[in-house]
Order: structure tokens, then C-alpha cells, then sequence
């Protein structure tokens, strides 16, 4: 299985580093793995849906409105 760096998830998801190294501390993706302080996120590993919203839709909506 190939790895990307946080930095690499960041850039590919378009969210800071510090929000990826949450997300992998709260297990929110999938075959990511803790090597000492960095983390080996799956490359074809799939953006974590943003808990803020309850459906799609609302979360839709919100970025169409900027």
C-alpha cells in the first residue's frame, strides 16, 4: 500500500496539516498509521466527512454560499 505525508493529505484535501494530524488522531481515517510523531496516511484514503454537518446537503449549501 503506498503512504502520503499530512503535508502531501493536506495540500491533496485542501484543509491545514494540524486539522489532518486531529483527524488521524481521532481514527477519522481509515488505514492511517502513527510512525513515532508522524503519520502514514493511505494515499487513496478518502476525506473524512466534516462532522459539523449533519447532511450533505446543509454542507453543500454552506459552500455554495461564499
Amino acid at each position: 500500500m503506498n503512504y502520503i505525508t499530512v503535508i502531501e493529505a493536506s495540500e491533496k484535501w485542501g484543509i491545514s496539516e494540524r486539522r489532518i494530524q486531529k483527524l488521524c488522531e481521532e481514527n477519522r481515517i481509515d488505514g492511517a498509521v502513527k510512525f513515532g510523531r508522524s503519520w502514514a496516511i493511505p494515499k487513496d484514503a478518502q476525506k473524512p466527512v466534516d462532522a459539523r454537518f449533519k447532511n450533505i446537503k446543509e454542507q453543500c449549501n454552506e459552500n455554495t454560499d461564499n
